[in-house]
C-alpha cells in the first residue's frame, strides 16, 4: 500500500471512530439513567471518550506516515473495536431496551457484542505491541511461535466469551442469543480457560522480548524503547498500586491519576518514538519523573509525620485533644523549608545512581572550565582539552590541530574533530 492510500484508509477509520462516538453520546443522552448501574455523568463519559481519541489519532498519524509499520494499524483497529464499537453497541442496547422497546432491531445481539468484543482485541494487541515495537518487525523468526500462541489463545478465549450460556452482563439482563450449554458448552469453557493461559504465557514472553531488545538496543532504537517503557511503567504502576491503596483515599486518587495519565500517554509516547519527534527528551523526562516522584513521597511522609508529631506534642503540653490548624501550619512550613535542599540531594543521588556517565561528564567539564581560567600554557591546555573530550563524549577517534589565522595575525585558531559515536 502506498502512502496516499494508507493515509486515506487510516483517516477513514478515524472518521468512523469519531462517528461511532457521536452516535454513542446521542444514545446516552436520550437514555435515562439506569438504576442498576448507579449514578453516571454523561459529561464525564464524554470527556473520557475524548481522551481515548489519543489512540486512534496517534494510530492514524503513524499509519499514514509509516504504513509499513503495523503499530499504527494496531492502535486504529483495537481502538475502533475495543472502545468505539463496544461503547456504541452498549448504548444501542440500552436505548433499545429502556427507551424504545422492540423498536430498534437486534438489541440482544448488540448487547452480546458489547459483552465480549473488547477483551480479545486488547489482549492480542498487547502481545503484538510488545513484540513488534518499535520497528514493526519481530526480533527474530523464532518469536513467530509467540504470535501463533497469542492468536490461538485469543480465538479460544473469544469463543468462550461469545458462546457462554446464560445472561449477559447488561441491565436489564438479556439472555445470550448465541449461548451454548450442555457438554459442548462445558468443552468450550475448558478450551477458553486454556486460551486465557496461553494469552498470559504469550504476554510474558512478549514482555521478555521487549526487555531483551532494550538491553541490546543502541542509538535511536534504545531511545524509542525508553519512551515505550516509560509510558508502560506509568500506566501499569498506577493500576498496580490502585487496588493496594483502597484504605488511603489520597494515595488511591494519586495512583488512579497516574494510571489514567499513563493510559492516555501511552499512544502519544509510542507515536513520538516511531515518528522520532524530540526523541532524546525522554532522558530528561525520566530523570524529572524519578526526582519528583521521590520528592513527593518524602515530602508526603514528612508532612504526615509532622502533623502527627505536632499534634502529639501540643496534646502533651496543652492537654487538648485537637490542635489541627497549628499542626498543619507547622508541617507546611517544614515542607517549604525542605523542598529545595531535598530536591537537590535527590537530584544528585539520581544522577550518580542512574545517570553516572552524564554526572561524571558534567563534573569533568566543570573542572576543565575552572582550569581554563588560570591556564596560560597552550600545549597543556590542548592536552587537557583532548582528555576532556575523550572522557565526556567518548569518541572512537579525536584529533586537534592549530593553524595560523591571517585575520587574527599572531593569534591561533583551534579546531577539534571527533568521530565514532553517532548515537550521542
Amino acid at each position: 500500500m502506498n502512502r496516499r492510500s494508507a493515509a486515506w484508509l487510516a483517516w477513514s477509520i478515524w472518521v468512523l471512530y469519531v462517528a461511532l462516538l457521536g452516535f454513542t453520546w446521542l444514545l446516552d443522552l436520550l437514555t435515562p439513567p439506569i438504576p442498576a448501574r448507579g449514578e453516571s455523568s454523561l459529561l464525564l463519559n464524554m470527556l473520557f471518550a475524548l481522551l481515548t481519541l489519543t489512540y486512534p489519532t496517534v494510530g492514524a498519524l503513524v499509519a499514514s506516515r509509516r504504513p509499513e509499520n503495523p503499530i499504527g494499524w494496531i492502535f486504529l483497529v483495537t481502538g475502533l473495536a475495543a472502545n468505539a464499537f463496544q461503547s456504541f453497541a452498549l448504548a444501542y442496547a440500552d436505548y433499545a431496551v429502556w427507551v424504545q422497546p422492540s423498536w430498534l432491531p437486534g438489541e440482544a445481539y448488540m448487547a452480546w457484542l458489547s459483552d465480549w468484543i473488547a477483551d480479545p482485541f486488547v489482549a492480542l494487541a498487547t502481545v503484538l505491541l510488545l513484540l513488534l515495537f518499535p520497528s514493526g518487525r519481530l526480533p527474530s523468526g523464532r518469536w513467530q511461535a509467540v504470535v501463533w500462541v497469542a492468536v490461538c489463545g485469543t480465538a479460544m478465549y473469544t469463543m468462550w466469551e461469545a458462546s457462554m450460556a446464560g445472561y449477559l452482563d447488561t441491565e436489564p439482563t438479556i439472555n445470550n442469543p448465541v449461548g451454548i450449554g450442555g457438554a459442548i458448552g462445558d468443552a468450550i469453557e475448558q478450551a477458553g480457560k486454556v486460551g486465557v493461559f496461553l494469552l498470559l504465557v504469550s504476554v510474558l514472553f512478549a514482555a521478555l522480548s521487549l526487555i531483551n531488545r532494550l538491553v541490546l538496543a543502541r542509538g535511536y532504537e534504545r531511545q524509542q524503547l525508553k519512551w515505550f517503557a516509560f509510558a508502560a511503567a506509568l500506566m501499569l504502576g498506577g493500576l498496580f498500586v490502585l487496588p493496594l491503596s483502597s484504605s488511603w483515599p489520597l494515595l488511591n486518587e494519586i495512583s488512579y491519576g497516574v494510571g489514567f495519565f499513563g493510559f492516555m500517554f501511552f499512544p502519544v509516547a509510542t507515536g513520538i518514538a516511531i515518528l522520532r519527534y524530540r526523541l532524546y527528551d525522554i532522558d530528561v523526562l525520566i530523570n524529572r519523573t524519578l526526582v519528583y516522584s521521590a520528592l513527593t513521597a518524602m515530602l508526603a511522609a514528612v508532612y504526615l509525620g509532622g502533623v502527627a508529631a505536632t499534634q502529639a506534642l501540643l496534646r502533651t503540653l496543652t492537654g487538648q485533644e485537637q490542635q489541627p490548624q497549628l499542626a498543619i501550619v507547622a508541617s507546611t512550613l517544614v515542607i517549604a523549608t525542605l523542598f529545595t535542599p531535598l530536591r537537590r540531594r535527590i537530584q544528585s543521588f539520581i544522577d550518580r545512581r542512574f545517570y553516572r556517565s552524564k554526572y561524571d561528564a558534567r563534573k569533568t567539564l566543570e573542572a576543565f572550565s575552572a582550569k581554563v581560567r588560570d591556564e596560560t600554557d597552550l600545549d597543556a591546555l590542548r592536552d587537557d582539552l583532548v582528555v576532556v573530550v575523550r572522557q565526556t563524549i567518548q569518541p572512537a577517534h579525536v584529533s586537534l590541530w592549530l593553524h595560523p589565522d591571517p585575520a587574527l595575525k599572531d593569534k591561533k585558531r583551534a579546531a577539534i574533530r571527533v568521530s565514532g559515536r553517532d548515537e550521542q
